[in-house]
């Protein structure tokens, strides 16, 4: 068989596989936003047997037959033509895949499922012990898991490395080292003063008035809605089912404009990723983004660089009145625009500002690493979380529901290798901005008018398109001409918050 025949029948075992996932991906949207509560169980099988189907599939030896067959091939090539990215991705998810047996991800499926609905019903009712055994079933099911991939320096590694390929815990402590470093003097510079009034925020904003205005903001940065809608969830996320049919939910608060508001154009921004990776991936393991970190840095890099920017507002202020009226009354674009960018000590992740956030972030990561090391038990998390919170944040949670229960990510999947992708973000969201800049100093100018489509064109070309052909280094290489870097976010921080704070 030649080599391109031998090509043609892997793309063909890969869309099959590829048309289960989004299956399941199809299954789990549903899951979290119409199931009634009582198809948790028969989901959770569904899910675990498609899961199961697909991993099946994958570690057929035929694949791995097919790409040793075609690694000549592949090294005839360029390294960033089409096929060769293919076939060099496909490989790094096959050996990878090998390793994990169907049985253990059915299993693994079956058990998020369950740990999900559980903590959906735990947290409103502040109740730790409900998933408790969930969350100590989880932990050794995620230890099972990197042991699947020995020689590791540190057991999250395995874990790491599945959200941001080539990172360790190792490389992100000292990321992150670098940061809090440089970022809490910041933090303790704008503290210390009387924070800034966001209660034209926190005022009756009828749902329907805000979802209308959230549509029509995603809308206008490059959204599109023919490939794509808004529902409602416990915990905003996105989700891809293909190229064609990419899918944001949000939560709307009718006394806080920002959850809503935030949570959409923080969606939207993974969103634009999804639908910006070229066609022609769409069904191969290059579809998608390529990492946590830089998946992350879209949603940031919209919500917070655009989204909480002077010049967005300038735009867009005017139109929130209009919807607004009453509410908005007298309220100045300066007020509003330092309310959406207030800094202070909080208790929720998804909540904070620019300033905290990461601090957030870091304590979490963590916390993952001492539970999966084994010196920090499950029943001792939630004593743990306010005692780190309260020496890392400044404040002391009251409950458990705004403390370890606050995030979905270690009840609806594995502990290790969930957060660190969220300041990875925030820092390459600043680099590629940057980047951007330099190549078109209009920007700002145009996001006064509305016009988002130069910024939005670049990120295509320069990011989105190339989906997971690229790892997160070589791409940032690409696009920066230098290695990951905390400078520009540090710079871009104490320019924005140095004159709101008149640091």
């Amino acid at each position: 068989m030649s080599a391109e025949k031998k090509l043609a029948e892997l793309k063909s075992r890969l869309l099959e596989i590829a048309d289960l996932n989004g299956a399941a991906s199809v299954l789990g949207w549903d899951q979290l936003t119409y199931m009634p509560p009582g198809g948790a169980a028969a989901r959770g099988r569904q899910m675990a047997t498609l899961a199961k189907l697909a991993q099946e599939k994958f570690i057929d030896p035929a694949i791995g037959r097919l790409l040793d067959d075609l690694r000549p091939y592949e090294e005839s090539l360029p390294y960033e033509d089409d096929d060769a990215s293919l076939i060099r991705v496909a490989r790094r998810d096959y050996e990878r895949a090998t390793r994990v047996p169907p049985e253990f991800m059915a299993r693994l499926n079956v058990h998020m499922s369950e740990a999900y609905m559980a903590w959906a019903e735990a947290r409103p009712a502040n109740d730790f012990k409900k998933v408790q055994p969930y969350l100590e079933k989880t932990l050794d099911l995620s230890r099972e898991l990197a042991n699947f991939f020995p020689g590791y320096e540190h057991i999250a590694d395995p874990l790491i490395d599945y959200a941001d390929y080539g990172m360790k815990a190792a490389s992100v402590r000292k990321l992150f080292a670098e940061l809090r470093a440089a970022q809490v003097p910041i933090v303790q510079a704008i503290t210390a003063q009387e924070p800034a009034d966001d209660s034209c925020l926190r005022k009756h904003f009828p749902e329907a008035a805000q979802m209308a205005f959230c549509e029509e903001v995603v809308r206008q940065i490059g959204y599109d809605f023919q490939r794509g809608r808004i529902d409602k969830t416990h915990h905003p996320f996105t989700t891809s089912f293909s190229v064609g049919d990419v899918r944001i939910t949000t939560r709307v608060r009718e006394d806080y404009l920002g959850e809503c508001l935030f949570s959409n154009i923080h969606e939207a921004g993974h969103a634009m990723y999804e639908q910006g990776v070229d066609m022609k991936y769409d069904g191969t393991p290059l579809a998608g983004g390529t990492s946590a970190g830089v998946h992350e840095s879209q949603s940031r890099l919209w919500e917070n660089i655009v989204g909480r920017s002077l010049g967005f507002w300038e735009y867009f202020f005017p139109k929130l009145q209009q919807t607004f009226p009453e509410q908005l009354k007298g309220v100045s674009l300066e007020t509003f625009y330092r309310a959406v960018n207030k800094v202070e000590r909080s208790l929720i992740r998804t909540d904070a500002d620019e300033v905290t956030y990461n601090l957030h972030v870091m304590l979490r990561f963590e916390f993952e690493l001492a539970m999966l090391e084994g010196t920090l038990a499950v029943r001792d998390l939630p004593e743990a979380w306010r005692e780190r919170f309260r020496a890392d944040i400044g404040i002391l949670p009251p409950d458990d529901r705004d403390g370890c229960l606050q995030d979905v990510h270690w009840f609806g999947g594995v502990i290790g290798g969930a957060f660190q992708g969220y300041t990875l973000g925030n820092v390459l969201g600043a680099q590629f901005y940057a980047a951007a800049l330099q190549a078109h100093p209009e920007i700002p100018d145009e996001m006064k008018q509305g016009k988002f489509d130069t910024l939005h064109r670049w990120l295509i070309e320069n990011i989105y398109r190339h989906g997971r052909k690229f790892t997160a280094p070589e791409l940032v290489k690409r696009v920066t001409g230098g290695d990951i870097s905390i400078e520009p976010y540090i710079a871009y921080l104490k320019a924005k918050y140095g004159q709101l704070y008149r640091l």
